[in-house]
């Protein structure tokens, strides 16, 4: 069976999607990915639950430990686990 060069399968049009949310799909790919997501629902549910998790993940408010707090917290872990050993 030939391959059709404008029409993808399911999987590739996810893989495109996913290389289209970070930038690194061609303009070809994207041309691709749209002729798909004109039809399949399957993709386009794929790509509104990646682009709503791509500005979820831009917008939150995460507060991570600084190097000094993980190192102390590390230092009193091993200190802890020494006195049971």
């Amino acid at each position: 069976m030939k391959k059709s060069f404008l029409f993808i399968s399911c999987e590739e049009a996810k893989h495109i999607c996913d290389k289209s949310q970070y930038g690194e799909a061609t303009g070809w790919e994207r041309i691709k990915l749209a002729l798909r997501l004109s039809w399949c629902r399957v993709t386009k549910a794929y790509s509104n639950k990646n682009n709503k998790l791509t500005d979820t993940i831009e917008h939150a408010k995460v507060d991570c430990l600084n190097t000094d707090e993980r190192d102390k917290i590390k230092h009193q872990f091993e200190e802890e686990l020494a006195k049971h050993q």
